[in-house]
């Protein structure tokens, strides 16, 4: 990975290594049902008996298999979301940013078990074919941003990794936040996941809980602009929320958000140099928390930064560019904001 290529789920419209990147939630009995019969329909999956499983996937595939998979490798953003939804034995590898250098959980781990699993890649272009072979998987699942390629799966081995297991992916970009979450419940529950547990219902009700507040949040404050960014050491990337998924949720919450005028190569981004990191005014900046990102702190040494009014004002929040797509993952990321807005002043 290049210096400047900090993982930024907006920033997957350049190149695939560049990417990542209101409307309510389905209720849980109708990701039961489905999940729960046999059928070809769309996510539909086979009953969880001793019998055949199928999954209808984003891309359309349709996997067949002669039993619900035991051994499944998944991308970790998409085996954490799986785990809130209570998939836990099954999981036995993953891949993507696992651990810090300091052998931590990286934050994108969420709550998985991760000194459990066998880490096949812990950063992009890191995948051990050798690893994932040995752990016999039967099934690979993985988040999409961009049509038909799996996330931090390296397109010059896709081929031989294809070929050990088949895939799911569940599409993470262009839809509105409550989409791919509503797709990974339903794939949990195909899996084997109770979706009506007390832990995933309350879940649910706290995240429904929290787009209200910024749905309220923002319409108190609707003169008040937002731009969600990253940063590296030689650019600064405006993001955009109709790309974005959970950007695109927080737009139809009310929030009002910056749209770049020239993002790049699948919409997700524009480039802008720090020299001209004020293009656009904003009053609140979210800035992308990843490891793989530059934080306030490193960015010191950067007058543009410092220029900058939403900086001044001290108004730049964290910001989760590839949230963890279950009810439990999200849900503090929409009571934050919600907090961020409402304690928001305009800057001029």
């Amino acid at each position: 990975m290049s210096k400047t290529d900090v993982r930024h789920p907006s920033r997957s419209g350049l190149t695939r290594r560049g990417l990542l990147g209101a409307g309510g939630a389905l209720a849980v009995g109708a990701l039961i049902s489905a999940c729960g019969g046999g059928g070809g329909d769309k996510g539909g999956a086979a009953s969880s008996g001793g019998g055949a499983w199928t999954f209808t996937d984003d891309r359309g595939t349709k996997i067949e298999l002669k039993a619900r998979p035991k051994r499944v490798v998944g991308y970790v953003g998409t085996a954490a979301a799986l785990y809130d939804f209570g998939v836990d034995r099954q999981l036995v590898g993953v891949f993507g940013p696992t651990k810090l250098k300091d052998g931590r959980p990286d934050p994108q781990a969420g709550n998985l078990p991760v000194d459990r699993l066998e880490i096949i890649g812990n950063a992009f272009g890191e995948f051990n074919i050798e690893k994932y072979a040995a752990l016999r998987p039967e099934l690979l699942v993985d988040n999409m941003f961009v049509e038909n390629e799996l996330f931090y799966v390296p397109l010059e081995s896709k081929d031989k990794i294809y070929a050990l297991a088949p895939s799911v992916a569940v599409s993470t970009g262009a839809v509105a936040l409550p989409k791919p979450i509503e797709r990974t419940a339903a794939l949990a529950g195909a899996l084997g996941a109770d979706l009506k547990s007390a832990k995933v219902t309350a879940a649910k009700d706290r995240f429904e809980k929290a787009a209200a507040s910024l749905r309220a949040a923002a319409a108190a404050n609707k003169s008040l602009k937002v731009l969600a960014a990253s940063a590296s050491p030689d650019l600064f990337y405006a993001s955009s929320p109709n790309k974005n998924t959970d950007l695109i949720y927080f737009k139809e919450l009310g929030v009002e958000l910056i749209v770049p005028e020239k993002p790049g190569q699948n919409g997700y981004f524009e480039e802008l140099s720090w020299e001209n990191a004020g293009k656009y005014r904003a009053d609140v900046i979210m800035l992308d928390s990843r490891t793989q990102a530059l934080q306030p702190k490193d960015l010191g040494g950067k007058p543009s930064w410092k220029d900058l009014p939403a900086v001044k004002a001290g108004q730049v929040v964290p910001w989760q560019p590839e949230p963890r797509f279950s009810y439990e993952g999200c849900a503090p990321l929409l009571e934050a904001l919600a907090a961020s807005i409402k304690s928001a002043k305009k800057t001029g």
